[in-house]
């Protein structure tokens, strides 16, 4: 969704051509698929972080273009609503130190950003969703002017033809409608990138979407919203609501959401491009002049921009994603997990998915049919809801039934597989170390961001108002994450 565009109205032929033109890419992506070596090469990672901007009373401060266009760095971009950012960090091979690489670029990033924003008002926080955010906060004119957000809504807007519902349970529960899509800039994130052997992709698919809800419940840190306690990862439920294109009016069937964990354990990479393009329609049909089939003719690589484009409007929490560069490669986008709340805390996450991923891949075609796909998406929004004390549906390879386990026992049982696993690659063994100290740390004292955030502000609500309560703990965190000391260490007394 980073692309520029110039408009945001498109008529029903520019739909149909889009769609075509599609389709013409789905089989030149076949053929890629095909080819002997296509998408070897050295594994690498990459990320994208989004941030919230605050003003010096830690409330949104709707100044994304504005600090953009000071910081002039083409790495950085404004997100859905004026008050968020989004950075997207450097491809780093999978050898040596990725992580710590790709750390020390977004504290340099984080920094020089602040130094543009500051005079403005502004500053950047790493955090799921914002404890001060208010309802009055929302609204049309939250949203950024950019074309491509325009198109994005009225698409979507038409396709639903109502306001976006919007329903979450937990210990206070929160319904609220939204006439436009800006619910969704409410949410930011830490999303992965993490090129894999294009051959075996549905094994690394299916190992990461196995794995993802360990990683999830130990990373949660978006445990309100508008003052509501609610999940401890709410972000996964407000995001999938605030963008149901799906008309409440038209439920013939049960077509999936934009956003989903999932339709079935995968097969193979195509089947995963095939399934958007078929199950959702086009929303921002901006067409190429490339010629796929012509590219490929001449031993060249297609950027199917058309495919690119259309798997970038759906949503799936860990998404397949094709990239013409370096030969052509494919990789796996993992976007369930937040922003925050430092910059060493969501290294650790990718490198423990990751980890995690690997040490179940060996045996991740026994695992995946002796657990049904459904129990993974339900072990998904379970984690999410109940982050580590949830208990999920665990495989194991000698079991003969499956049966509920509490998440931290499979996420201890896991964690030194994913440590050997991590030995076997080409990264530093202080790396790993490291950082799955971090999260051993998380597991052991059972602390994890959205934990921490409930218990200073449960702790903040004898003494002083809600709002003064969430606002204070904001103020305790901000003063943490500075230090990028990883979360499991922060004190727990406001």
């Amino acid at each position: 969704m980073g692309l520029s565009i110039k408009k945001s109205e498109f008529t029903a032929e520019e739909f149909e051509r889009f769609a075509a033109k599609v389709r013409t890419d789905l089989t030149a992506l076949t053929r890629l698929l095909e080819q002997p070596g296509f998408g070897e090469g050295e594994s690498s990672i990459g990320a994208e972080v989004e941030f919230y901007i605050v003003n010096p009373d830690l409330l949104v401060q709707p100044i994304n273009k504005e600090i953009a266009a000071r910081v002039q760095d083409p790495q950085l971009t404004v997100e859905l609503n004026r008050f968020n950012l989004e950075y997207n960090l450097s491809p780093q091979g999978f050898r040596g130190d990725p992580f710590a690489r790709t750390e020390q670029e977004l504290l340099a990033a984080i920094r020089r950003i602040n130094q543009h924003a500051k005079p403005l008002g502004g500053e950047l926080v790493p955090i799921g969703i914002l404890p001060t955010l208010r309802q009055s906060d929302m609204g049309a004119e939250a949203m950024t002017d950019e074309p491509r957000y325009h198109a994005l809504s009225n698409a979507l807007l038409k396709q639903r033809g109502q306001p976006f519902s919007i329903h979450i349970g937990g210990n206070d529960v929160i319904d609220l409608e939204a006439d436009d899509v800006y619910m969704e800039g409410a949410n930011t994130s830490f999303q992965l990138h993490w090129r894999v052997p294009a051959h075996r992709f549905a094994d690394y698919f299916n190992a990461v979407q196995l794995v993802t809800p360990i990683a999830l419940a130990l990373a949660s840190n978006s445990p309100s919203l508008f003052g509501h306690h609610l999940w401890d990862e709410t972000r996964i439920a407000l995001f999938k609501q605030s963008i149901d294109s799906r008309s409440p009016n038209h439920k013939t069937w049960r077509h999936p959401p934009r956003v989903y964990y999932g339709n079935g354990w995968a097969r193979n990479a195509w089947e995963l491009f095939a399934a958007s393009a078929s199950l959702y329609p086009p929303i921002i049909p901006v067409m190429s002049d490339e010629d796929p089939m012509d590219v490929i003719d001449r031993g060249e690589v297609p950027k199917l921009a058309e495919l690119r484009l259309h798997q970038g409007t759906t949503w799936p929490w860990n998404r397949a994603i094709f990239d013409h560069t370096d030969g052509g490669h494919l990789r796996i986008e993992i976007r369930s997990m937040p922003a925050g709340p430092t910059a060493v805390d969501m290294c650790a996450n990718g490198l423990f998915v990751i980890g995690a991923a690997l040490a179940v891949l060996d045996d991740i075609s026994h695992l995946t049919s002796i657990l049904p796909f459904h129990y993974t998406e339900h072990n998904f929004y379970r984690a999410a809801k109940y982050g580590i004390d949830a208990e999920i549906i665990w495989p194991h390879k000698d079991q003969v039934q499956l049966q509920d386990t509490p998440l931290l026992t499979v996420a201890r049982e896991l964690l030194p597989r994913a440590r050997e696993a991590l030995k076997r690659t080409a990264v530093d063994e202080t790396e790993i170390h490291r950082l799955l100290g971090i999260i051993e740390g998380r597991i052991e004292t059972g602390m994890s961001g959205a934990r921490w955030q409930r218990h200073i502000t449960e702790s903040l609500f004898r003494t002083l108002s809600p709002d003064e309560a969430f606002r204070s703990m904001l103020s305790l965190y901000m003063a943490n994450q500075k230090t990028n000391r990883p979360l499991h260490e922060w004190t727990l007394s406001p």
